[in-house]
């Protein structure tokens, strides 16, 4: 099953529109600006600066009229990024440092407190080997989130989430 995102350039659905199922770097080469989408199938990521980079969000199948409101965006989604439903196993491994350094943590299953669950003072780097994962900063699935895809990830801060701190993580799935 395809993900189906429609954009629209104003709130409550105004404005032209742009639908896609796929990867976008940059809405502004499709829409001026964006300010409400409709998710028909699937989940994405939506971010507010161009190319996957700053602030970004969780979108499931549903309405979202009004961007600013919902979700804290400072101005409107910039590009997004369609998230491939995942049939197999999960697994992510968490560094307490950089570049894979400190403590190390593999885990399979959602973690609502991995700070307090492993002892681990920070996260800094990780390594996803199966599935999607979306990491929280605050227990409990809240706060600012990152998506993490297959592939590793060296360094959180030179990602753009310096200071940061990560408290949660659960795995996207089927039921998203």
């Amino acid at each position: 099953m395809h993900g189906k995102i429609i954009f629209y350039e104003d709130k409550n659905f105004q404005g032209r529109s742009y639908e896609t199922s796929s990867d976008c770097a940059d809405m502004s080469s499709h829409l001026s600006r964006c300010h409400s989408c409709k998710v028909e199938s699937g989940c994405f990521m939506v971010y507010d600066r161009p190319n996957y980079m700053g602030q970004q969000y969780f979108l499931r199948r549903g309405e979202y009229s009004d961007y600013q409101r919902m979700m804290g965006f400072g101005d409107c989604v910039r590009s997004c990024r369609m998230i491939p439903m995942h049939k197999g196993s999960y697994r992510v491994r968490l560094y307490e440092m950089e570049n894979f350094g400190g403590q190390k943590n593999e885990m399979q299953e959602d973690c609502d407190n991995f700070q307090d669950r492993f002892r681990m003072s920070d996260c800094q780097s990780c390594n996803v080997m199966d599935g999607h994962w979306l990491m929280y900063e605050q227990p409990r699935y809240k706060g600012r989130m990152m998506y993490l895809r297959p592939g590793e990830y060296r360094s959180f801060r030179d990602m753009g989430y310096d200071g940061m701190k990560f408290s949660s993580i659960r795995r996207i799935n089927d039921s998203c």
